[in-house]
């Protein structure tokens, strides 16, 4: 399969399957609400321990569904996206660099939404926004509109917040579908991700205020950026609920990285107590926060220790929704069916797992796992180890919002499913299961820290060691050789970067201040100058798309 086509490979499939006419015989194939936050932390979600921020939906959701607590992301937007849409981890789409929410491409219209299996897209196509005047600042600092109605400016945007727009597009298109038809509704939030560099935490007066207990000013915006999603997710539910199509829906939510941390990317997010931030190696940057819930999965409510990774969604719901599995087979994934392990909590999923491999930053991770043992090899870092720490706040100093909990919209939707929101023992069990414990020094018993920075290699025990502590490398050489080696061979199957340099024609000073699939024109007078163009690839389920 061309790389060209990757991205539209999720799209394609379920559309294949849920085309197909059903009969009174065949069951009902479950919608799909598919909600990505951008750049949320382990610890902003109250289902982790945190009781700084209430999150009530959607922690509902998880203490009524399955919590994925050993789910792995990419450390950055575009690779994880990509690893979502194709199945494939990013080493082998060329998209295992940071590249410049749709965010996966808009050179040209084939690599834009509608071109890539999707029936509607409302939102953005870059990487951020101005959450008010919708303008992105890019590459090279070039700064222009960004907001689309399908192929179209959407002008009539402006002003308007961007967690509202896109909460009041979601709840439009679930009120109008026509539920003969199963609805895969794909709504990839901007929260909690920063705006442009001179205002990049950005939230309406009155829920700031809210927040006036929180001291940290940046912490205080973030909370009610984060707020704001959380109501969108309970929106979301409860059109679902109004429309009778909850009982039939699979809904998961996920983090696309772990959380810019203090001041990282001018953020405040907190993965307390993982050490890290967003782009690195630590658990902070590539374990995340994510949940599945459905009255269609067994086994509810509990906490899944078993590991998934952002690359398993592909096949994971294609079994969900009764593909063929040929179909998995036949596309030569590397995302895992982990269908059955959300069901059953005996379910194995990897033995193995890779992370990162970035031979242009020097950054390689890969976790194995070993008997009852999880071994985690790291090699390299950002910013000369300014992030390898914990960064809070850690959240533990507040009471935990009940009322909000039992009076959120997702509570009052899901009563009377098949699986409502347990009662308060059940989901403070879950919750003390959910949390991650950090190992402590005792017994005049010292740790051996870690100094990527120095060239150190890194091996962690993540069964004893989740918040990487103590470095095991020099005590276990033989682990590191072996995990050395499985890096070797993830390494030499490998497809180089497909970064391009940048393309002084994207400026949208060159097309009306607008973002644009700009190589689909020929460039104006503005920015005639040497413009090399560079060789193109050739390139039912109602499939929405709101980013």
């Amino acid at each position: 399969m061309p790389q060209s086509a990757l991205p539209s490979l999720f799209f394609l499939a379920v559309m294949m399957l849920l085309s197909t006419e059903l009969d009174a015989s065949q069951p009902k194939k479950p919608n799909i609400i598919f909600i990505i936050a951008d750049d949320l932390g382990w610890n902003d979600v109250g289902f982790h321990g945190s009781n700084q921020i209430p999150t009530p939906n959607i922690d509902a959701l998880a203490y009524s569904g399955v919590i994925l607590n050993n789910y792995y992301v990419m450390p950055v937007c575009t690779p994880s996206r990509s690893a979502l849409m194709t199945g494939k981890h990013p080493i082998h789409t060329g998209k295992n660099a940071t590249q410049s929410k749709w965010h996966l491409g808009h050179f040209k219209k084939e690599y834009t939404p509608l071109y890539r299996g999707f029936d509607s897209h409302f939102g953005y196509w870059s990487g951020h926004q101005d959450y008010y005047d919708h303008t992105a600042q890019e590459s090279l600092f070039y700064w222009g509109y960004d907001m689309r109605r399908n192929m179209n400016v959407s002008l009539d945007s402006r002003g308007k917040y961007t967690t509202t727009l896109l909460t009041e597009e979601a709840v439009k298109i679930v009120h109008d579908h026509n539920t003969s038809e199963p609805l895969f509704l794909y709504l990839a939030h901007l929260a909690t991700h920063s705006a442009n560099p001179y205002l990049p935490l950005q939230a309406p007066e009155e829920v700031v205020q809210k927040f006036s207990y929180i001291e940290d000013k940046d912490r205080r915006i973030f909370a009610a950026m984060l707020s704001l999603m959380d109501e969108s997710v309970g929106e979301v539910t409860r059109a679902l609920s109004e429309k009778g199509m909850l009982d039939d829906s699979i809904i998961i939510f996920t983090t696309d990285n772990g959380g810019p941390a203090g001041g990282f990317n001018l953020n405040a997010a907190s993965n307390w107590p993982l050490r890290g931030v967003k782009d690195s190696l630590w658990e902070g940057g590539v374990r995340g926060a994510a949940l599945i819930w459905s009255p269609l999965i067994k086994n509810t409510p509990r906490v899944s220790n078993q590991m998934i990774h952002i690359q398993d969604w592909l096949p994971t719901l294609l079994t969900a929704i009764g593909a063929d599995s040929t179909l998995n087979k036949s596309a030569q994934l590397d995302g895992r069916d982990v269908w059955a392990a959300i069901n059953d909590p005996a379910a194995q999923t990897y033995d193995e797992l890779l992370l990162v491999i970035d031979n242009q930053r020097n950054l390689s991770a890969l976790i194995k796992r070993k008997v009852d043992d999880i071994w985690k090899l790291s090699i390299g870092t950002i910013q000369n180890g300014k992030f390898d720490k914990r960064i809070g706040p850690c959240g533990r100093d507040h009471k935990y919002d009940w009322i909000a909990l039992k009076e959120c919209p997702v509570t009052k939707s899901i009563r009377k499913t098949k699986c409502p929101l347990p009662s308060s023992s059940i989901i403070n069990d879950i919750r003390q299961a959910a949390e991650v414990s950090c190992q402590t020094e005792q017994g005049g018993k010292l740790f051996q820290r870690c100094h990527p920075e120095l060239g150190e290699i890194c091996l962690f025990n993540l069964k004893d060691d989740p918040c990487e502590t103590n470095n095991l490398a020099d005590k276990r050489r033989d682990i590191v050789d072996e995990l050395f080696e499985s890096l070797s061979e993830h390494n030499n199957t490998l497809v180089p970067p497909r970064n391009t340099p940048h393309d002084p024609a994207s400026n949208p000073k060159c097309w009306d201040n607008v973002w644009t699939n700009w190589r689909d024109y020929p460039p104006p007078r503005l920015c005639e100058t040497d413009l090399r163009r560079p060789k193109a690839e050739s390139g039912q389920y109602t499939a929405e798309l709101i980013s």
